[in-house]
């Protein structure tokens, strides 16, 4: 972030979700929450809501560079996160404009895999995100799903399963790795950040609540924000756990569909 703007600039690539909860919409909530100013470039509309997804109209490849194109033109970017990208031409898009443009922290979170354990992106979606996207990142942050996906193994059912897989988690060629441990069945919530060959369990309070719906969004903005705001890695993945830890215990404040509800991105305001 440069010193003179205090207030850092902060970009989502990702689909829209109509319901607020996830996608860009809980993208650029996270980003207000935490002090930052969110962009937004659109790869695809979403027909969803809390229940689930009806149906999803992808933007045309050329568009979405010129988003990304126009927007870097005028707003300097300190940080972006890149959600859900489901072809390759896409990917190797968002990579083209990022490289020639590399803001400082680039955070990739793969959602290849839904609440439900469905496969969201096809074989040649799969392989975009692991050959074009993770060797871009900064960070990666998948959950035990999506990280056996991108290394086509089983997923990790214990701690020492998580750490096993740090090594072919690192070669995939991310910066970093946060391995989310949510799908573990402990009464905690543990993470394993990977920077190379070093790995750092951060623990987590499991919160008996069924609004679950965006957390992996909303986690992965708020490190990007923090990141933008000039935290180190491990100082923004502590920060944005506790404050989706924060956002998830007081989601009952908030009525919002009858399904998975969201998280409250703005607990600490209203």
């Amino acid at each position: 972030m440069t010193a003179h703007r205090p207030v850092p600039n902060t970009l989502t690539i990702a689909g829209s979700d109509p319901s607020g909860g996830a996608g860009i919409q809980a993208d650029l909530k996270t980003f207000s929450a935490l002090g930052a100013y969110g962009t937004s470039v659109i790869t695809a509309l979403t027909a969803q809501n809390t229940r689930g997804v009806r149906g999803v109209h992808p933007v045309p490849v050329e568009f979405i560079r010129l988003q990304l194109e126009t927007l870097l033109d005028d707003v300097e970017i300190d940080a972006v996160k890149i959600g859900m990208v489901a072809s390759r031409e896409v990917a190797e898009t968002i990579r083209d404009v990022l490289e020639t443009r590399r803001p400082r922290w680039i955070v990739l979170d793969p959602v290849m895999v839904a609440k439900s354990g469905d496969i969201l992106v096809d074989d040649a979606g799969i392989a975009a995100v692991r050959e074009v996207l993770v060797p871009l990142a900064d960070l990666i942050t998948p959950n035990l799903p999506e990280a056996a996906v991108l290394l086509r193994s089983p997923s990790p059912s214990s701690r020492s399963e998580m750490l096993a897989m740090a090594p072919d988690l690192s070669a995939l060629g991310a910066g970093a790795v946060l391995l989310k441990g949510g799908h573990l069945r402990d009464e905690t919530c543990p993470d394993l950040l990977i920077e190379g060959e070093r790995s750092s369990w951060l623990e987590g309070t499991r919160i008996a609540t069924s609004n679950l719906h965006g957390t992996g969004c909303s986690l992965s903005s708020a490190i990007t924000t923090r990141l933008a705001l000039g935290d180190t890695l491990p100082q923004a993945v502590a920060a944005a756990k506790q404050w989706l830890e924060a956002a998830l215990t007081e989601s009952h404040r908030i009525d919002v569909g009858q399904g998975h509800g969201p998280v409250h991105h703005f607990h600490q305001w209203w």
